[in-house]
């Protein structure tokens, strides 16, 4: 009876390892093919692939020692997924009013988003976008000083000091005044699993013979575990009449940013995975989606 026990138990610790081993080699974000797409423009189709993005434009080497391995390919397909792509906004052959993009307001708490970003930052952004979609940007660079008079105005709704800015130089060509103010950064919801074999392995060894305190030593090295957050980020854009300060448009866009992270170790051969769109990329991502709606709604 013993024999057959421990030779039951063998047997079915080799099913456990084959499993965690599998698991250990095939953990990890998923490449760029599977990832779910949260840009709508991007979704609708309109944003070129990055390997034809790369074909038009120079290329690369890649120096890294761990160049073509398993761990470099995962790693670069979910950094592929996250790169920056173009958007083809649906109106850009149409030329667009001539506006300015002033800062925006940061409206979220959220400790971490607000340490890494600043209204110029999303405004940069801004400009960048707009410029792809055929508007006509006045550079806020080009400002000066006028920029802070100018944001002012238009943030307090101040029709005499907007008139009296808009007087000035390149200033009178403009017609619209667009921000992008963040409404909301936050995590929403987070969720954790593993699994840990010491305890079970613990019991094999206590109660077992010696074939099975073998198997018990060898299930208790298996540690896995996943984790997985997911954040809401929202934008709102307005545009005013440069002239009057009247608003002329404003939307409101939200996304979702997950990032997660994945480990196991079996035997000591441990493999980890952790990765997401970043801040920076949601913030992008953002903006691209409200000038969508701009570019194809108040052209």
């Amino acid at each position: 009876m013993t024999s057959a026990r421990c030779l039951l138990t063998s047997a079915a610790l080799s099913a456990m390892l084959t499993l965690a081993l599998t698991g250990c080699q095939t953990s990890g974000p998923a490449p760029a093919s599977t990832a779910p797409q949260t840009l709508a423009p991007a979704a609708a189709g309109n944003a070129p692939a990055p390997a034809k993005a790369a074909a038009t434009g120079p290329t690369f080497g890649n120096a890294s020692p761990t160049a073509g391995s398993s761990t470099s390919n995962k790693a670069n397909a979910a950094a592929d997924a996250a790169a920056y792509q173009e958007v083809d906004y649906k109106n850009k052959n149409k030329k667009g009013p001539a506006l300015v993009v002033i800062p925006g307001e940061i409206k979220s708490s959220n400790a971490t988003f607000t340490q890494k970003f600043s209204p110029n930052n999303i405004a940069d952004f801004g400009e960048l976008e707009l410029s792809n979609a055929n508007f006509t940007v006045l550079e806020r660079a080009n400002l000066g000083n006028l920029l802070q008079e100018v944001s002012l105005a238009y943030n307090l709704g101040n029709v005499a000091a907007a008139r009296k800015t808009m007087q000035a130089g390149k200033l009178k060509t403009t017609k619209w005044i667009v921000k992008f103010d963040i409404l909301k950064a936050e995590q929403i919801s987070e969720n954790k699993q593993g699994f840990d074999g010491a305890a079970i392995g613990g019991l094999m060894n206590q109660f077992g013979g010696r074939g099975t305190s073998l198997a018990g030593s060898a299930l208790g090295s298996v540690r896995t575990g996943e984790a997985t957050g997911v954040w809401l980020i929202g934008m709102r854009y307005k545009i005013m009449n440069a002239s009057t300060s009247a608003q002329v448009a404003q939307g409101y866009k939200e996304l979702k940013m997950e990032v997660g992270a994945t480990g196991s170790s079996v035997l000591g051969i441990s493999s980890s995975a952790k990765g997401g769109v970043g801040l920076d990329t949601m913030v992008q991502r953002l903006v691209q989606t409200t000038v969508w709606d701009i570019d194809s709604k108040h052209k």
